[in-house]
């Protein structure tokens, strides 16, 4: 490394680092931190923090010795002076051989929970074994009366020296103190930490050409540049390529951004946004969408029915009475109807919507035509929660109507919005019990070569408009948010929405909207 290179990591240190390679210079290029603070009249926080800095930046070595620092407690000085309990009970077997299991406490003089304790150590220890009630000492019991154990033996040199300095022990030492931390309360286990600071040899090229030692400043005061001082100040270098904490900043929600990025693109198309009930009634849910009322969608293994309230209050009974005209007979449409006896019991029921085309037929009860109206919100049905379906997801769903507007600009509007949020789209013939022509979109995923369904859309039949008081044609169209949120960020399980994945949001770019385009 040149002098220039040395030079400006010279200018980027800060006070305190430059300090702390000036003591390590004066005490021969090692020391302790604490000959630094001594040397450098630096207080001890400030000396570990520069070094560490200086470390990563490679001028200096820091070694670490650890050491552990073990010292008895009450109980285990007690111990110490008087023997373990399962000693305490080896001495009564050496006198009888055995005792009864209740009467060691009376033999011995130790209470219940020592006795308990005790047990355990003289099996283990295979100083005794129990049978039937009945302590009997063994051959390893009778060698040990004379011997002391492992633990006895670190015992006696703790109470000898108060303290034991705990690095390279022998093996009897190490054996006694694994066995006493399996006991609790017995010693004092404290971690004695020195280090060692060492320049590098690139620390030692930077001290050779010299520490200027005059504080630098980092950053300007109102008193400074009022009265001019600043022009003699000498200011610290900055290192731009220094790491630096890593932040986690706020951000919108993936799955609210694309809500919004899609809000935005109705809105700009001169669309006005409705909202509707998340509870409601099986008449605007399916009734008068000419939804049969045995239809399979309206099973309990489909749709959410709720208990309170059970039922919701019907429209208008002119409303009502169109509607069960439609499905009976097919009103004034010319259709057939269903050909069945409609139930208003069964349109008063209760339910959590299940999708959001209901927002758009009462939107139609109220409005005259012309209207372009949309709605984002939630939808409920009773689905196996997997990586693909969830019981509760977001619609989004448009609506157009006008007097001279056909299928053609259906699929035209369509294509406009789907172009707007960035895809390529492509339509095939569907089947919508409430709409006629349908059709639903594909839309091409270049990354795989092929098409994914993503939505429906049709043009309201008769049976849905008439009984409205809807004179003009309709078209419709939507879309499930969470399906097309998975294609945006690229997940393949729509659980991962849900999830609070922290990693993975924090992983998310921040940015004012997930654009769509």
């Amino acid at each position: 490394m040149n002098d220039t290179e040395l030079q400006k990591i010279i200018d980027e240190l800060h006070i305190y680092e430059k300090k702390v390679l000036k003591g390590l210079e004066l005490e021969g290029y090692e020391a302790t931190p604490e000959e630094i603070v001594k040397s450098q009249k630096m207080d001890i926080k400030s000396v570990m923090s520069a070094a560490g800095i200086l470390e990563s930046r490679g001028l200096i070595e820091v070694q670490k010795d650890v050491k552990d620092i073990i010292s008895l407690t009450d109980n285990g000085k007690q111990y110490a002076e008087q023997g373990l309990p399962e000693r305490t009970i080896l001495k009564s077997l050496g006198l009888k051989n055995s005792i009864p299991m209740k009467d060691v406490s009376k033999e011995t003089g130790l209470d219940a929970s020592e006795v308990k304790i005790a047990m355990g150590w003289l099996v283990r220890k295979k100083w005794a074994v129990i049978n039937r009630g009945i302590i009997e000492i063994t051959d390893e019991g009778k060698k040990a009366l004379g011997s002391e154990s492992n633990d006895e033996q670190f015992l006696t040199k703790l109470l000898e020296m108060q303290q034991i300095l705990f690095f390279e022990p022998s093996k009897i030492l190490k054996n006694g103190f694994n066995l006493l931390k399996q006991r609790k309360g017995l010693i004092n286990v404290k971690k004695d930490v020195n280090y060692l600071l060492k320049v590098t040899d690139e620390g030692k090229d930077i001290l050779k050409l010299g520490i200027d030692l005059t504080p630098t400043a980092t950053q300007l005061t109102h008193e400074q540049l009022k009265t001019g001082t600043w022009k003699s100040l000498k200011f610290r270098s900055y290192d731009i390529n220094a790491e630096h904490p890593e932040t986690f900043p706020g951000k919108i929600h993936p799955l609210t951004r694309i809500i919004e990025e899609i809000r935005e693109v109705f809105l700009n198309m001169g669309f006005t946004e409705s909202s509707g009930n998340i509870l409601e009634s099986a008449f605007w849910n399916f009734d008068c969408l000419f939804q049969p009322q045995d239809h399979a969608a309206r099973e309990m293994q489909d749709t959410f029915y709720i208990k309170n309230p059970k039922h919701s209050k019907l429209p208008a009974d002119d409303l009502v009475k169109r509607v069960s005209d439609v499905h009976e007979n097919g009103g004034t449409t010319g259709s057939e109807g269903w050909q069945y006896d409609w139930d208003r019991e069964i349109a008063k029921q209760s339910v959590l919507r299940t999708h959001t085309t209901c927002v758009s037929a009462r939107f139609l009860s109220e409005k005259k035509p012309p209207l372009k109206m949309f709605s984002v919100g939630r939808v409920f049905r009773r689905e196996t929660i997997t990586y693909k379906h969830l019981p509760e997801f977001h619609q989004v769903e448009g609506i157009v109507a006008a007097e001279d507007i056909n299928y053609k600009n259906l699929l035209g509007i369509i294509e406009e919005f789907y172009h707007k949020i960035g895809f390529k789209v492509r339509f095939r013939p569907a089947y919508f019990p409430y709409t006629y022509l349908s059709t639903e979109c594909e839309i091409y995923l270049p990354e795989k070569e092929s098409w994914i369904e993503l939505g429906g859309s049709g043009m309201f039949r008769p049976e849905v408009l008439e009984p409205l008081g809807v004179e003009t044609p309709v078209l419709a169209f939507g879309l499930g948010i969470e399906r097309l949120a998975m294609l945006k960020l690229g997940i393949t399980d729509i659980r991962m929405l849900y999830k609070s994945d922290i990693g993975w949001l924090r992983d998310l770019p921040v940015t004012d909207g997930v654009k769509l385009n």
